[in-house]
């Protein structure tokens, strides 16, 4: 797209109330001339660089950028030369933009199943999109921005609604163009496009995108454009397959904290794990130094007031080896529990066949799981057959020699971080679900819910094809070439670890008083300053659990936009907690 004239008509201020005007140079009547369009977003403004005079301008708005927030300079056709007024101040945002003529929309595949599309209506859809704008690390707007402009033509809000549950699982915002600044081009464009990361229903996004288009070309707008990094190239594969295309723009931004990754290039903390990144990202917004020791392994210390302290992800300095050791060896655990009167499923160490079975038939199903281990490795749920048992504990010594029995528990699974002795997450956790289409197998339904969790977790959290998985799919009577009729689910894995294609969904603030304490004692039974509990419960506000084990490494990043990290650096360093409250309160 090549820059255009600037526009020559008057701008009706009247019906313009998020919008503002580039440059206040005044004209020989004495008026204000339109020197250029920007549109307040919430979480930023949108620059319209094609409509300013002067590309000095567009630098000089760019640089008026308020603390907290994100500016995008858009449709430049010379960055160079927008760069070169403020080199130190901006960079070149390595995004390619690309564009949906409106004539050539397609149709949807199909009518989504699980979920419907529509425009935010109420003020709990707000809310719900500022959940996800917190889940993807995407710049929150204020928590009214949203509410308030939810009739202005200017912005128009999607969401996509899970059935059943009524949660907001997706969305999207769209620009229009023409009503913003009467544009003779006719255009309009989308972004904050966003899927709940949890989220197992297939083809959310693609359904927001195509009704986000659908909508402009009711309101006869020619095209729509979209902004995306160079390198997401699961997006880019989306939109391409939506027919859409590249065209020659481009954006600029300044550099601020929440760019920095953008221009600063790559570097060691790059490439540490999102569970480490989200506590080092925490501990510089407070000015902690952080040093990468080891990016494959997630090791790094943090320094601050004389004091260091080495941490892998969660496990920091400040867990003893005796705790640590505590939590590894699951019958130290089951132990430690039980005498602080806490409830545990009745345990025992696998023994001969015959052993194994007499526990078998005493409790009627049970739980095989290596004494030692993580992240779900060898881990059997709700066996029920001495055949199926035999071949449980041969897999679980594959990772640990001294294999465990369990009473196996109904109950929904749920994760509690204790951080000092307080609770400061709670998620349930379910196990990977798929739905059927009436055309895909079993097979390659799973292979489709794996690639969207591992990208939505950034290579943590993908479906394993091994013996776990082919009993579950058994279990329920079918193989995996089988076809699921459309909209049938099948659960392919009975444990929810989030290792294995689990997900989370936060239940902190209906967490029950009696659970919450459950939580605490456990925690000093174990001597543990920070500690990830798995339960099995009835409800969240209720009072019936068996504890079944005790994480000394928790993912802190999956229960965002929980305060995890925060409470974890206040833990390490609590001179700098009073002043973290007071910059993360302006940040929201």
């Amino acid at each position: 797209m090549s820059e255009r004239k600037r526009v020559d008509h008057r701008f009706d201020r009247s019906r313009a109330p998020s919008l503002q005007w580039g440059g206040q140079r005044r004209g020989p009547d004495g008026e204000v001339p339109p020197a250029g369009v920007i549109l307040n977003c919430g979480w930023g403004r949108l620059i319209f660089a094609h409509t300013f005079s002067e590309l000095e301008s567009v630098a000089q708005a760019l640089r008026e950028e308020r603390t907290g927030q994100r500016d995008i300079a858009f449709y430049i056709r010379d960055p160079h030369v927008v760069l070169a007024y403020a080199p130190q101040e901006l960079f070149l945002d390595p995004s390619h933009t690309f564009r949906l003529w409106l004539n050539h929309v397609p149709r949807q595949p199909s009518s989504p199943r699980g979920f419907t599309v529509r425009q935010m209506t109420t003020s709990a859809d707000a809310e719900g999109i500022l959940r996800l704008y917190k889940l993807r690390h995407m710049v929150p707007t204020p928590p009214d921005f949203l509410w308030d402009n939810r009739k202005n033509r200017r912005l128009v809000y999607l969401v996509a609604e899970e059935a059943g549950t009524g949660r907001i699982i997706g969305t999207a915002t769209g620009v229009d163009h023409a009503e913003s600044f009467d544009d003779p081009e006719n255009g309009s464009s989308l972004w904050c496009l966003a899927v709940d990361p949890e989220c197992q229903v297939p083809g959310v996004g693609q359904a927001i995108v195509l009704q986000l288009a659908e909508t402009f070309l009711a309101r006869g707008r020619a095209y729509m454009d979209l902004s995306v990094l160079h390198d997401n190239a699961q997006a880019i594969a989306l939109y391409e397959k939506l027919g859409f295309q590249r065209v020659p723009v481009f954006t600029v931004k300044r550099k601020n904290p929440i760019n920095h990754k953008l221009f600063i290039g790559p570097d060691e903390e790059q490439r540490l794990n999102p569970y480490a990144t989200i506590i080092t990202t925490e501990a510089k917004r407070r000015g902690i130094q952080v040093k990468v020791l080891d990016a494959d392994e997630a090791y790094f210390s943090l320094s601050h007031g004389g004091r260091r302290i080495v941490c892998r992800e969660s496990l920091c300095d400040l867990t003893s080896a005796i705790a640590m050791s505590r939590c590894d060896n699951k019958r130290v655990t089951s132990r430690l529990l039980r005498k602080a009167g806490l409830q545990v499923p009745v345990q025992q160490v696998a023994g001969d066949p015959a052993e194994n079975a007499a526990f078998l038939a005493e409790h009627g199903s049970v739980v095989v799981k290596p004494a030692r281990g993580e992240q779900g490795a060898g881990i059997a749920v709700d066996v029920r057959t001495p055949k199926v048992l035999r071949t449980s504990v041969k897999e679980a010594r594959k990772v640990c020699e001294t294999v465990l029995l369990e009473s196996f528990h109904q109950g929904d699974d749920l994760r509690i971080i204790v951080i000092d002795h307080r609770v400061v997450a709670a998620a349930l956790r379910k196990p990977p679900v798929v739905r059927g289409t009436g055309r895909h197998t079993v097979q390659q339904l799973i292979e489709k819910l794996s690639r969207r969790r591992e990208a939505a977790t950034e290579g943590e959290s993908r479906i394993p094809m091994d013996a776990e998985t082919q009993r579950c799919i058994e279990h329920a009577g079918l193989t995996m070439e089988s076809v699921l009729a459309e909209g049938e689910l099948l659960p392919v894995r009975k444990t929810a670890n989030l290792h294995t294609g689990g997900t989370l969904h936060d239940v902190t603030d209906q967490l029950s008083a009696h659970l919450r304490d459950v939580a605490i004692t456990a925690s000093r039974a174990l001597e543990i300053p920070v500690v990830g509990l798995d339960l099995l419960i009835d409800r969240p506000e209720g009072e019936d659990y068996v504890i079944i084990e005790a994480n000394e490494r928790p993912g802190l990043a999956n229960h965002e936009p929980q305060p995890t990290a925060q409470r974890f650096v206040d833990l390490l360093f609590p001179e700098t907690a009073e002043s973290a409250r007071h910059l993360h309160a302006h940040q929201a």
